[in-house]
């Protein structure tokens, strides 16, 4: 079986990708620009091509027919009405990559199923990720075009950590700031619940939708069944990094404004995401992929990312701005609590 991947060298593709290499039923395409050849498994084949260039992707593709056209890198319409036209009786199946964040915010019921509403008036991000659902369905339901969509909540790698609150350079700052014995910004009290997912976990659930026809024209979550808070998370990074953890509580709407005086946009991503408790059922994916499981548990992912991050310092670059508005949010807020006291 043949299967193209639109990016490939992703966080979440990258751990299918190694997948599949693995497997001799699969012959692996990625289309991409090549930036990262050096990390591509042995026998993957790479059509180097800049997807955002219809004429010349579909030059590239010329004559070319696959069971299985993963996309990760449609973020708006106009990229999946394109692939619609590249792809259109080429592909025995689509997987469009939408995202968790999609579903209502908070939802009625803060465990998440594929039958939760979707919408997301806080994340632009969001909002077009549900645009494209929709208009793929839609193609699906009057035509036939073979889509299965996926969300994914919050999936890491060894080459990243997930947090709760970070700059534009991501995670490392906050890395550093446990180093260092500062406090780090925690979004909320720490108790609301999230999941995480190592990519190699997430690899199972996905490749087993690939090629099954029971997943054409159905939607999937693809998570970890393991469920913690942001406490707990942080905590389990501190813990792995010998050091002790010290949370600053900073409620997500104050992050939210204050984060504007330093061109950060953290309504979508807190208050549209991380600051809401969600635990989703993966039961429907199960019914189709039963190998599906949690083998890689947040305590031993974040040993093994921490064991790359640390020794590839070099690849990581400190963000000064975001330590300085840690510093400034928490000074404001002890000096608001110096300003209420008797």
């Amino acid at each position: 079986m043949k299967a193209l991947f639109i990016g490939g060298t992703g966080t979440i593709s990258m751990g299918i990708v190694k997948r599949l290499a693995e497997d001799p039923q699969w012959e692996v395409y990625l289309l991409n620009r090549g930036n990262r050849s050096d990390s591509v498994p042995a026998g993957v084949k790479q059509i180097v091509a800049d997807i955002y260039n219809e004429e010349d992707a579909a030059k590239k593709l010329e004559g070319m027919e696959f069971d299985v056209v993963s996309e990760f890198i449609a973020f708006d319409v106009s990229a999946v009405e394109r692939d619609y036209r590249l792809f259109k009786g080429k592909t025995k199946q689509y997987i469009f990559i939408s995202s968790a964040s999609a579903y209502n915010k908070p939802a009625a019921n803060y465990v998440i199923t594929e039958g939760t509403t979707l919408a997301n008036p806080h994340w632009e991000y969001s909002r077009n990720k549900i645009a494209c659902e929709e208009f793929l369905m839609e193609k699906y339901r009057k035509e036939g075009f073979p889509v299965t969509i996926v969300r994914p909540s919050h999936t890491y790698d060894e080459r990243s950590i997930p947090v709760g609150v970070h700059g534009d350079k991501g995670f490392y700052q906050v890395i550093k700031r446990m180093q260092q014995g500062k406090p780090v910004i925690v979004q909320g009290d720490g108790s609301s619940l999230w999941t995480v997912t190592f990519n190699s976990d997430f690899a199972i659930g996905y490749t087993g939708l690939m090629g099954n026809r029971h997943a054409i024209g159905e939607a999937f979550q693809i998570t970890s069944d393991e469920t913690l808070t942001w406490d707990q998370i942080h905590k389990t990074i501190a813990d792995a990094l010998g050091v002790e953890y010290k949370p600053y509580y900073v409620t997500s709407e104050f992050l939210s404004s204050t984060g504007k005086l330093y061109g950060y946009d953290f309504e979508g991503g807190l208050i549209g995401d991380k600051s809401v408790s969600v635990v989703f059922d993966n039961s429907k994916l199960k019914r189709l992929v039963p190998q599906m499981t949690t083998n890689v548990p947040f305590h031993k992912g974040v040993r093994m990312s921490l064991d790359y991050i640390l020794s590839h310092e070099d690849k990581y670059e400190e963000d000064p701005k975001y330590d300085e508005f840690c510093d400034k949010v928490i000074e404001a807020m002890e000096n608001a609590k110096k300003a209420v006291r008797p």
